[in-house]
């Protein structure tokens, strides 16, 4: 499978990353593991988890329980090597460590706690989940309102992380990080207070990203090009709403829908006409419509990486093949305009 460079400092990955957050809930250990075993198997190396996973629901009694799963993997089969791991410590007010915000202290505890529960001795990338002070990502943009932040608290935060971070870092327990559900100021104050302390900066950013979702497209890939910071984009399939299998309103029994309604507050009544748009233009192109969104998202402008989750081996045997499918030019002019027909269904 191709490769990229993550970010200016970073390993070489997959063209895909292995998404973990449902290892726990909708899928078994058994199952992770076989997913880890088919995606190694296709050329992924790139796994990307999280302290607060599974999902679906979050529960603070399974926080953990998919770094587990995979420090299972590691243990059982010794091949450590063979994956490049991404990590996250959830913010303020989440269910992992009981809500606390993220400092330098609580970075930590949180690192080695995930280190324990991986069975490693380091992760290749460690990821701050969302800000302390909030995010516009998760439909939070309708109502955003950045008065609310204390800019000298914010600024002091950041500044302590870091040196957490670089500590980190001086200790071999993180190789690279990076950020997560995080706006252009944010990322441009991370990577100026990293200079300015001396710690490596920031690789990756980790945001919602796809046809349906593109906030990401202005300020924020103009900071990721100029200061070679690369896109881990998830929900690339706006969390199956771009396979169509949700079209016509429907709920599958067994599906993410049929466990939350809204879908994160995708569901809205402009959705389903911007995915019939979608579905039209993969149709006439006699192609798979969840392999045009992933392919699209690969061959953006600004280098981006977009997490496949399955919960089946043939919904990732699917996600894995959209890493070689080039789409036409036609196709591409396609999605522009419907893009600008439906810009921002939710």
């Amino acid at each position: 499978m191709k490769r990229k460079a993550m970010g200016a400092g970073g390993p070489d990955i997959s063209a895909l990353c292995l998404g973990t957050m449902t290892w726990g809930t909708q899928n078994t250990e058994a199952e992770g593991h076989a997913q880890m075993d088919q995606a190694l198997a296709a050329g992924v190396n790139f796994l990307d988890t999280a302290e607060m996973y599974p999902t679906n629901p979050v529960r603070a009694e399974t926080v953990g329980h998919t770094e587990a799963i995979i420090g299972n993997w590691i243990a059982r089969t010794g091949r450590r090597h063979a994956w490049v791991i991404a990590t996250k410590i959830g913010g303020a007010g989440g269910q992992a460590r009981g809500g606390e915000p993220i400092t330098a202290a609580s970075l930590g505890r949180a690192v080695d706690a995930s280190l324990g529960r991986l069975r490693c001795d380091h992760v290749d990338l460690y990821q701050l989940h969302w800000p302390n002070r909030g995010s516009y990502q998760f439909r939070q943009n309708w109502a955003f309102d950045p008065r609310r932040q204390d800019r000298a608290a914010v600024l002091a935060n950041i500044e302590d992380c870091v040196a957490g971070l670089g500590r980190a870092m001086t200790a071999g327990k993180i190789r690279a990080w990076g950020l997560s559900n995080e706006s252009a100021w944010g990322m441009a104050q991370w990577l100026r207070i990293a200079d300015q302390a001396g710690v490596p900066r920031p690789v990756t950013i980790q945001n919602e990203y796809s046809l349906l979702a593109r906030l990401w497209d202005t300020d924020l890939a103009e900071l990721a090009h100029n200061e070679a910071i690369t896109l881990l984009a998830f929900s690339p399939l706006a969390t199956g709403l771009l396979t169509g299998k949700y079209q016509g309103d429907r709920t599958p029994e067994v599906s993410r829908r049929a466990v939350n309604p809204t879908m994160g507050g995708r569901i809205t009544p402009r959705v389903w006409a911007a995915v019939d748009a979608y579905l039209a233009i993969a149709r006439r192109a006699g192609l798979d419509p969840a392999q045009m969104a992933l392919a699209w998202t690969i061959t953006r402008p600004v280098r981006t990486v977009p997490i496949i989750g399955a919960t089946t081996p043939a919904q990732l045997a699917l996600a894995l093949g959209a890493v070689d499918l080039t789409l036409p030019a036609d196709v591409l002019a396609a999605i522009d305009a419907a893009h600008k027909a439906h810009p921002m269904p939710y």
